[in-house]
């Protein structure tokens, strides 16, 4: 297969990159609407940074083990078995989910006990004794959705991307649902601030901590619901074989290719899980540091976290989205040169052509936006809105740059390279920790989100420099630099639509509005307006330029064969 192929593969990659979107894009608003309402059940208090701690670590395992490094490690190998021999492909499949469940369900089951004797055993004040609490209620999630990751990868090689990015859909509804009843309730944020945390605000004495253990439990329960129905998606397209001794050779290259791999695509999770170590030192570890009292407080998790949850929103609905989708076909394609360089490079370029606008979008409404999601009627105080305006103006300036590296990092195992990505993995977990421990000193939480953004970065230079040396293609050729540059004009235009905007906004939009300053409805009207003016102007400006990146997203499957055949897209 060469060139004469290239337009089949272009075109199945943009079918697949807008399945995984769209469905992203519907789960993403779906993630939004819950932590829009978790938000005004638990605020920026104690209660809401123990709830997102417990939260975020069975989400770190799914990503680790689930649909990050073990998905990477597994899909190259069951790509090309399902190909060649779909009973081997199904063999190694039965494997790998045998062995994951014992594996997590062990760490499970270990990790509960510690916690249990920790409670067991020795004192601890309320907030601590909460935190705990929720972190052993919620931590069952983590077979499930390690589970429903891989079941998910299997669902993509298959042709199937709807119903795992949809899956996560699942797990905000059951969220949603529950924290939702109890907002009808009138329990919440802004009443437990006034009546007193413990204290009865609603119907038969609830309160926000019974919030936090229902929705917990829904969240547990949806994870069960996921894992079902990606299950049922695989029905009579898998042959599943308890004769697993047969994909014992198989399973040794996944195995091998895992701790690297994990390594290598997990760091801006494990560098996410060491922000809310951090920010959670207070009530976790003790008030000093290093002998010094630490700059955070009860508050900075739920600043942090929650801020998390909007610089993810670009980022998981398109950025890794681009990366889903092209990592099969880096896999199918990576003995043919010119289609991987192709595919590369078009990950690339997608991947800028919407982070870029994302990065500069994001740190320009930053403030609007925090006020939009979680200020009005919500559970975060001035304050907090405050801090987390500074948490997301740091996180935004890495967002192209956590695109990019998921494209770059999945071309490094389509080539069954994953020592270098490891490599440079371990040294941003490092730089980023040590960026950690000295920026909270001078910015306090927002200290972490910049040390986050500045290691993303560094990572995505040093995988395009090594890409060359390594893979001998290079990530920018003349044509991409070109089409980034392009981007990067359009990028600079439409921002500086949205800053006039919204200084004419501040001169005539109250004014002519009859807005009262300062309020929620104005500050959603002047969000939208922000957002308008700059979907409008870039895609104005990309037509005016000639970008191609907008005709590659709209592009149709021509393939009706190649080296993985065609491929269907539907759900």
């Amino acid at each position: 297969m060469g060139h004469a192929n290239e337009g089949g593969h272009a075109g199945l990659f943009a079918a697949a990159v807008r399945v995984m979107s769209g469905m992203t894009l519907a789960s993403r608003f779906a993630g939004l609407a819950r932590d829009v309402i978790t938000a005004r059940l638990f605020g920026d208090t104690a209660l809401g940074s123990a709830f997102r701690a417990a939260y975020a670590i069975p989400n770190l395992f799914r990503r680790l083990f689930g649909e990050g490094a073990l998905s990477a490690a597994f899909i190259p190998q069951y790509t090309t078995l399902d190909r060649t021999d779909p009973k081997a492909a199904g063999a190694l499949a039965s494997l790998l989910i045998a062995a994951l469940m014992i594996v997590t369900g062990a760490i499970t089951l270990v990790i509960e006990c510690v916690l249990l004797a920790r409670l067991a055993l020795f004192e601890a004040d309320r907030d601590l004794t909460l935190s705990i609490a929720l972190v052993a209620l919620m931590l069952p999630m983590m077979p499930m959705v390690c589970l429903a990751a891989i079941l998910g990868g299997m669902l993509q090689v298959k042709g199937k991307f709807a119903v795992p990015a949809a899956g996560p859909i699942v797990l905000n509804a059951f969220q949603i649902a529950a924290a939702g009843s109890f907002l009808l309730l009138g329990v919440g944020a802004a009443k437990d601030a006034v009546n007193g945390e413990a204290s009865s605000n609603a119907w038969h004495g609830l309160n926000s901590t019974h919030a936090a253990i229902a929705v917990a439990i829904a969240a547990v329960l949806a994870s069960i619901a996921q894992v079902a129905w990606s299950w049922s998606a695989l029905r009579g397209k898998v042959v599943w074989t308890r004769a697993i001794r047969d994909a014992r050779e198989s399973g040794k290259v996944v195995l091998q290719k895992f701790l690297p791999v994990m390594l290598g695509l997990g760091t801006l999770q494990l560098n996410t899980m060491l922000d809310t170590v951090i920010a959670m030192w207070p009530k976790w570890v003790g008030p000093t540091m290093f002998g010094h009292l630490v700059p955070l407080d009860e508050r900075s998790n739920a600043v942090l976290s929650y801020t998390q949850s909007l610089y993810q929103f670009p980022l998981g609905v398109f950025g890794i989205a681009v990366a889903t989708a092209a990592f099969p076909l880096l896999a199918r394609t990576a003995n043919d040169p010119p289609a991987f360089a192709s595919t590369l490079r078009r990950g690339v370029r997608l991947s800028l052509f919407i982070a870029l606008p994302a990065t500069l979008g994001l740190i320009l409404v930053r403030h609007d936006l925090v006020n939009a999601i979680f200020g009005g009627s919500g559970g975060f105080t001035k304050d907090g809105l405050d801090r987390c305006a500074a948490a997301l103006a740091g996180f935004s300036l890495g967002v192209w740059a956590y695109s990019v590296n998921h494209v770059l990092t999945r071309a490094f195992y389509a080539q069954g390279d994953t020592k270098t990505p490891m490599r440079i993995a371990i040294a941003m977990v490092l730089l980023n920790l040590s960026l950690n421990l000295t920026l909270i000193w001078y910015l306090k939480e927002a200290g972490l989100a910049y040390a986050t953004a500045i290691a993303a970065t560094t990572q995505c230079v040093l995988l395009a420099i090594v890409c060359k040396s390594k893979l001998r293609i290079a990530p920018l050729d003349r044509a991409t630099a070109i089409g980034c540059a392009r981007t990067l004009l359009c990028t600079i235009i439409m921002g500086a639509a949205v800053f006039g905007g919204q200084l004419l906004w501040s001169a005539f939009g109250q004014n002519v509005l009859g807005m009262h300053s300062g309020g929620w409805i104005e500050t959603c009207a002047r969000l939208a307006s922000s957002v308008v003016i700059g979907g409008g102007v870039y895609a104005a400006s990309a037509l005016a330029l000639k970008s191609p990146e907008l005709r590659w997203l709209l592009e149709r499957n021509r393939s009706s064969g190649g080296t993985g055949g065609s491929m269907s897209l539907n759900a």
